[in-house]
């Protein structure tokens, strides 16, 4: 299957490599750089449904983070560092710098918006304006676990698990664990398009993947919440969008905007009709707030 295929004929495939990484993305368009970094156990694929009305406007990258999709898989650190949001957002900033950018607008899902959260941190100059859909803060939602947290996201806790434990699991049978993990929060075969899907299981049967996303999970109940304790006393300053479904268990846990205004300057947001895969279940109303809010 050709993803250019899904994506429509206006995106082009490219590989870039980066210090710590080669990162598989699409890209097309023309116009001011907006960036899309997808979440969980998902790749680029995931705005195939709201990328190519985005591109009319705007050239738009939609990248593998390392270690999911085509991206290289770096090997590992006993402290899970290469796996970092640190070392994610820096590969998403050299990225943007090899096409030529030194600021553009990020818009990222689940994983990826936990990425763009340390990347406005770490890289404020670079980040114009930000959206993140369907998260709060990492450091937060790991500090106010309880046991509806611990059940509806009992992945953050199965794939930390040492020697290999989640790998020889999930590897067992990974369409299985997939199609599981994805119909807690939205049915495979009501929401995802079929080729979607089908891209998602191909990278997820690869072991390189399924060893490389629970590094990304290790990262963030380790390392990761060290460096967002060092910025607690931080606000974002770039205008921050917040979209999150009102299905899912954030909007159940978390009063989300009130969250994000704790660690943001400038925020707006809006539940949308729809569970955990906003771009992928609620395409229209995304691109409704999003151009919306790059507009402004």
């Amino acid at each position: 299957m050709s993803k250019n295929s899904v994506f429509g004929g206006g995106f082009e495939q490219a590989r870039i490599q980066t210090r710590g990484a080669e990162i598989n993305l699409v890209h097309g368009g023309a116009g001011k750089p907006l960036l899309l970094l997808h979440g969980y156990p998902q790749t680029h694929m995931m705005w195939h449904r709201v990328a190519p009305r985005l591109a009319e406007e705007y050239h738009v990258i939609c990248a593998d983070l390392r270690g999911y999709g085509d991206s290289s898989k770096p090997k590992s650190t006993p402290d899970h560092a290469p796996y970092s949001k640190r070392e994610m957002a820096k590969d998403m900033v050299e990225v943007m710098r090899e096409f030529g950018y030194e600021q553009f607008a990020v818009a990222g899902h689940d994983r990826g918006a936990r990425v763009l959260h340390r990347m406005i941190l770490d890289h404020p100059e670079r980040v114009e304006k930000a959206c993140v859909m369907d998260i709060a803060p990492t450091h937060h939602m790991f500090k106010t676990t309880d046991q509806e947290f611990a059940t509806g996201y009992y992945h953050w806790f199965f794939l930390i698990q040492p020697n290999g434990l989640p790998e020889h699991l999930i590897g067992g049978d990974p369409e299985y664990y997939l199609t599981e993990k994805m119909g807690r929060w939205s049915a495979p075969e009501s929401i995802f398009a079929p080729e979607a899907f089908a891209e998602y299981l191909r990278c997820f049967q690869n072991p390189e993947t399924i060893h490389a996303s629970c590094e990304d999970y290790r990262a963030a109940a380790s390392i990761d919440l060290e460096h967002d304790a060092e910025d607690l006393n931080r606000k974002i300053e770039c205008p921050l969008l917040v979209l999150w479904g009102d299905q899912g268990l954030v909007h159940r846990k978390y009063d989300v905007l009130s969250v994000w205004r704790e660690r943001a300057s400038n925020v707006s947001g809006k539940s949308l009709n729809c569970g955990h895969y906003l771009p992928e279940e609620s395409p229209e109303q995304v691109l409704e707030e999003l151009l919306l809010f790059l507009r402004s």
